[in-house]
């Protein structure tokens, strides 16, 4: 332990002991009021890093963490001490909001005591100076393609196993430059998230690993060499600007190829033209848009044809992804009904096609049902046992013959490996995906590695992983170890792990899960599947900022102020353009 841990332990907890009488003021039970004084000092002493003089900075984010302990220690845990209730109910936190205004105090006072003993050390005893590091000899480059969760935490497992070790070098390639957290893009979609609070950038997460953001265009696996595209012109140039060189070709011993999946539409070119994507945060982005400007333009249209394919909204898969995207814009579309008096709850219609019997194939037949029941409850309408066959700007065709006039439609029916992989001269499954053997190497190509949702890897029975982040999630740890151990001239060891269960969430306090063999249904899937996935969002700051978008959604209604949209001009996008023209 450094000299700078040593600091912030100390100033933390003297910070929460000259704090903890604000706590023990407003608490019923002081005693615990003291005790979670101290104990949270040290822990906002080892969380916060200051800059010197970030007064204001530190105060709000120690502040904000108020909110969240909070609900967790004064709503839920200490009534569940006393075996009562978790104080849930809008009258129950009423009665909290002192204890409330308690915590928010005691957050920003120990964030100043902490911000003003950490600049009183730094000028008196100067700051913690890090001895410089050796020049490295690296031995050994690591390449990762994809920054997902099989490539961002790859590159984390990467930089555990091997430590400060300047011999070996990271690298990452990523389309963008932050990391996504898939599991929570509905509710962008929903509007119950802010978009930039489920990504997390990269080079703050990703200690020693180099972040290149870049698209890649050509993978030589036997000279283990990755191509970038050339730059782009950057913004302000002569409009004729060349690109800035050639692209980029970068070299590794060891290649990990995490590059993930993209839509397939099946060869539908009109569907592919015509649907909006759920992939990425600017799809999310994308579709919240279309919502709120359909539901503008329906605002001054007569009672027509027109106007019921404006508030006809299609998802295509009923899926985990397509599932919790139509339960998300049920609710979205029906709490905005407030504010436009024009509009009719019996015209607005969120419909969801899927080619299977029943909904969520992942997950056991009364989860399912149960799901279906509650969101047709709800008002979706479901379309089981049918394809989308075709589709036009208007119109959505399903198998045999039925059309729906609609001005929205979001595929989510079908996903495909990256086309990268297609030229690659290693074997691939019939989904295109990279064939590994059991422990996560690719057959014929020393040194290449593959997982996620681009990879067709074993399970103990012979059967291919499901490509799923829980998966994802363990095959990275796995290759981390397995390079490891191939350059410590150990024998890689085989990719075991038997899923620990299912979550999905189809509407306002309605979920379903399914854990080791047990079901879960109702409020507290919901709540479940809140707090699992709060815990695997990376970064504490995005935590506590996701709390807080849902703590507000609890008192106030969803925004449906449009978002910039930055998206290239199309089809999917020429009603936006068309409003805009009208108006």
């Amino acid at each position: 332990m450094n000299h700078g841990v040593y600091r912030r332990l100390l100033s933390g907890f003297l910070a929460g002991a000259a704090s903890c009488w604000v706590l023990a003021s407003t608490c019923d039970q002081k005693n615990l009021g003291i005790l979670f004084g101290l104990a949270l000092g040290v822990a906002f002493g080892l969380a916060l890093v200051p800059a010197p003089g970030a007064y204001l900075e530190t105060i709000m984010t120690s502040a904000t963490m108020g909110l969240p302990l909070w609900g967790l220690i004064s709503i839920i845990l200490l009534p569940l001490s006393r075996r009562e209730e978790p104080l849930w109910t809008a009258a129950g936190m009423r009665d909290q909001f002192s204890e409330l205004i308690g915590w928010l105090l005691y957050g920003a006072l120990v964030g100043f005591l902490i911000q003003a003993m950490t600049d009183l050390t730094d000028r008196f005893l100067g700051p913690v100076r890090e001895a410089a590091p050796p020049v490295p000899a690296v031995r050994c480059r690591i390449l990762i393609l994809g920054g997902g969760f099989g490539g961002a935490s790859t590159a984390e497992h990467l930089e555990r196993e091997f430590g400060p070790d300047p011999s070996v070098s990271f690298t990452l390639v990523s389309q963008t430059s932050a990391f996504l957290f898939t599991p929570m893009l509905a509710e962008v979609a929903g509007s119950s998230l802010e978009a930039a609070h489920i990504s997390t950038p990269l080079r703050t997460t990703l200690k020693r690993t180099q972040v290149v953001r870049g698209e890649i265009v050509w993978i030589d696996l036997e000279k283990k060499e990755v191509h970038l595209a050339p730059e782009a012109p950057v913004s302000g140039d002569a409009p004729n600007a060349d690109p800035a060189g050639p692209g980029k070709v970068l070299s590794c011993d060891q290649l990990v190829l995490a590059l993930g999946s993209v839509s397939n539409y099946l060869g539908m070119e009109n569907v592919e033209r015509e649907a909006f994507d759920f992939k990425s945060l600017a799809d999310a982005i994308a579709i919240r848009n279309r919502v709120i400007d359909l539901f503008e333009r329906a605002d001054r249209e007569p009672r027509t044809e027109a106007r019921k394919a404006m508030l006809t909204f299609v998802v295509a898969g009923g899926g985990f992804a397509g599932a919790e995207l139509a339960g998300a814009l049920n609710d979205f579309t029906r709490g905005m009904l407030a504010y436009y008096p024009n509009l009719q709850a019996e015209e607005l219609h969120v419909i969801l096609v899927h080619s299977g019997g029943r909904i969520l194939p992942e997950l056991s037949e009364p989860l399912a049902a149960y799901a279906l029941d509650r969101m047709a409850e709800r008002g979706v309408i479901f379309k089981l046992n049918v394809r989308v066959r075709d589709a036009r700007r208007g119109s959505v065709f399903l198998s045999p013959d039925e059309e729906i006039r609609t001005e929205t439609l979001v595929w989510t029916a079908g996903t495909a490996p990256s086309p990268l992989l297609t030229d690659l001269g290693c074997g691939k499954d019939k989904r295109g995906a990279v064939i590994v053997d059991e422990t996560l190497a690719v057959p014929g190509h020393p040194g290449v590695w593959a997982l996620g949702d681009c990879a067709s890897i074993p399970d103990r029975k012979g059967k291919p992983c499901p490509p799923t982040a829980q998966f994802a999630l363990r095959e990275a740890r796995q290759v981390a170890r397995n390079i490891r151990a191939t350059l410590e001239g150990r024998a890689p060891v085989p990719f075991r792990f038997k899923s620990l269960g299912m979550l999905c969430v189809v509407g306002h306090h309605t979920a379903c899960a399914e854990i080791r063999g047990f079901r879960f249904s109702g409020l507290f899937a919901w709540i479940l599947w809140r707090f699992v996935y709060l815990m695997k969002l990376p970064g504490l700051e995005r935590r506590i900022r996701v709390v807080m978008d849902w703590t507000i959604e609890l008192f106030f209604p969803r925004d449906i102020v449009q978002t910039i949209d930055l998206a290239p001009s199309g089809s999917k996008q020429q009603g936006v353009a068309d409003a805009v023209e009208k108006s």
